[in-house]
């Protein structure tokens, strides 16, 4: 069968694999129908993502019907459509011990550190398979893009009222935007891009945008009656823009980072962390409870997924589809690409 792989940073080739066994104890194979196509998958193309392998099969936001599985499997069956939970943990370390599967010692991401779904068949342990009767399979692929949203702010905690500002307006901060509203906090959103702001405005409901510049601050300030953010979440990934995030929060505020970073992060201490006696956060992936969640919320029409599914490829297309994806002027929030 064929499988798309990126061999190496900005190389892109379709491949002949085998096709996969029979699902072993506690397995399910599955058929893969559509792929969402994320920043990790961005920055593994470009070379750029710290975690991602070479050659690697990437996709980690799956849609997919399970085609068989093993004896004694009763959480999934034939026939059913699921969303895939990409973070396969190891389940005894003292992290999965503890209920902290997300950030398991031995952690493997499907599409980063192993070979994920751009391929029609594999087998996954099923376990991490999350059922939906109502869902088509492009909401199903949107699933993990939601949920690091909705962990981050799980985090956190916003209290209804509270000022939450997202610092960038790419997928994963507009999934923080998501989950934010339903606390009743009020939501602002900052970003380099006006596209992206504008898109925050009129399909998100989102009124209060800012600029990211030299006067991003005072007009925090202005929005907030000068109270600043009570909570900050970074999803910008961006170094600088982490760095200078405690700016924006407020005394005794939150600040969480979501993006990723290689680089080291840089701020004063006294004036701002001690000072302001700000709390820390770090949020990464997504437990098991979110992708349950948020099947039901979309399920329910609680969160609509229309705008965020505005690019679609085809399986053989997307070797020369995807470098466009890179490019700001095309406004894609989310691609999906659909394997016949």
């Amino acid at each position: 069968m064929k499988a798309i792989q990126f061999e190496k940073p900005e190389t892109i080739r379709i491949l002949d694999i085998p096709e996969p066994g029979k699902p072993a104890e506690g397995e399910a194979l599955v058929r893969v129908h559509t792929v969402g196509i994320c920043g990790t998958d961005y920055s593994g193309y470009l070379g750029k993502m710290p975690f991602f392998s070479y050659p690697r099969i990437p996709g980690h936001e799956l849609g997919v019907e399970v085609v068989a599985v093993a004896e004694g499997v009763t959480n999934v069956q034939p026939g059913d459509r699921c969303s895939v939970e990409p973070y396969i943990n190891c389940q005894t370390c003292y992290s999965c011990r503890r209920g902290h599967s997300n950030c398991c010692e031995n952690h493997i991401t499907l599409g980063v550190h192993a070979d994920g779904g751009l391929r029609p068949y594999f087998v996954v342990p099923a376990r991490k398979l999350h059922v939906s009767t109502r869902l088509a399979f492009d909401q199903l692929a949107l699933v993990e893009t939601l949920a690091i949203g909705c962990h981050a702010i799980h985090r956190c905690q916003p209290k209804p009222g509270e000022n939450v500002l997202v610092l960038g307006a790419g997928p994963i901060g507009l999934s923080v935007v998501e989950f934010a509203r339903l606390t009743g906090a009020r939501v602002l959103v900052l970003d380099l891009n006006e596209q992206r702001l504008e898109f925050v405005r009129d399909k998100m409901r989102i009124p209060d945008t800012i600029v990211a510049g030299p006067n991003a601050l005072e007009r925090l300030r202005e929005l907030t009656q000068g109270q600043l953010a009570d909570v900050v979440i970074d999803a910008t990934g961006n170094n600088e823009s982490m760095s200078r995030a405690l700016e924006l929060a407020t005394f005794a505020g939150r600040l969480v980072y979501v993006g990723i970073t290689t680089k080291e992060l840089n701020f004063p201490h006294a004036p701002l962390l001690h000072r302001r006696e700000l709390t820390l956060l770090a949020s990464r992936n997504a437990l098991p409870g979110d992708f349950t969640r948020i099947i039901r919320l979309i399920e329910e029409g609680r969160i609509d997924t229309r705008p965020w599914l505005t690019h679609h490829a085809v399986f053989d297309d997307l070797s020369s589809v995807f470098p466009t994806w890179l490019k700001p002027q095309t406004g894609v929030i989310k691609a999906v690409v659909e394997i016949p």
